[in-house]
């Protein structure tokens, strides 16, 4: 089987020369949809002239050999992958695809995200003491009410970032600075 493209859509074509509509075979949705939006990335690409060489010529090239792999999987035989842009084809075989370990998640940077946490942690503690303290001198029932909108205002975004790979540690950070500026609007009350 050969995929190409034929002006916006994506074809595949048999060993009889049949061509084939993605979405009549038994492939994901998400897949042949997949495939037919390279076939409309290539389409523009050829009407603008771009550059075999630029970036984006090589990154469309790429997706469309990952497109072919995915393929190959899928339906457990060889494709031929004919590159639209570069004229190039290439055989993707679905037990070689196969035969590939996944890739490892990357470590976790400790020392990187920690060093952000202690960071953020100081600087939401300066403001929520800063904040206290200055109320305090108003009155104690400012500071505490001061200190509940802050820690009110800051949950959701805090809740939310937890699990997303960067910001966990800036939450974490954030959350560690609110718990000591409560402890902090304690000590500075009594």
């Amino acid at each position: 089987m050969e995929l190409r493209t034929n002006g916006e859509q994506a074809e595949l074509v048999g060993p009889d020369e049949q061509v084939v509509d993605p979405h009549r075979l038994p492939i994901p949705a998400e897949l042949s949809t997949s495939l037919n939006e390279w076939a409309q990335v290539v389409a523009a690409m050829q009407r603008a002239d771009a550059p075999e060489d630029a970036t984006a010529a090589v990154l469309v090239s790429r997706r469309g050999r990952q497109l072919a792999d995915r393929l190959s999987v899928v339906l457990d035989t060889t494709v031929r992958y004919h590159d639209p842009l570069t004229g190039e084809i290439l055989l993707v075989d679905a037990t070689a695809n196969s035969a590939v370990e996944p890739e490892l998640p990357e470590p976790t940077p400790w020392l990187t995200g920690l060093t952000v946490s202690v960071l953020m942690a100081i600087v939401t503690l300066a403001a929520v003491l800063t904040l206290a303290v200055t109320l305090s001198e108003t009155s104690a029932l400012l500071a505490i009410g001061a200190n509940l909108v802050v820690t009110a205002g800051l949950a959701p975004s805090v809740w939310l970032a937890r699990r997303v790979l960067v910001w966990r540690w800036v939450a974490l950070g954030v959350a560690a600075g609110l718990a000591c500026g409560w402890v902090a609007l304690v000590i500075v009350l009594l």
